[in-house]
């Protein structure tokens, strides 16, 4: 590597998610330079994507037809563009 090619920055953040985001923003409020990376671009990240919040299995349904943990587990992974499991 040619070191004219580096990116040199105070901060690097992992991940594009709330946590990462609001990470970034705080060191670059208090004049930090901040490179934040992502395997997904910033709107697919996890927080940003994810759908209704916090979910969980509770077979609560009538009959318990249409809420379990493997029809949790499926949602959980098609809801991430199948990047998770």
């Amino acid at each position: 590597m040619n070191w004219s090619d580096a990116h040199i920055s105070d901060v690097l953040v992992i991940g594009a998610g709330l946590a990462g985001e609001r990470v970034a923003i705080e060191a670059a409020m208090n004049g930090h330079s901040v490179t934040i990376l992502s395997l997904v671009p910033p709107r697919r990240s996890h927080s940003t994507a994810a759908q209704g919040g916090m979910q969980a299995a509770l077979g609560n349904v009538a009959q318990g037809y249409g809420d379990n943990t493997d029809i949790h587990f499926e949602d959980t992974v098609k809801g991430s563009d199948w990047g998770c499991d």
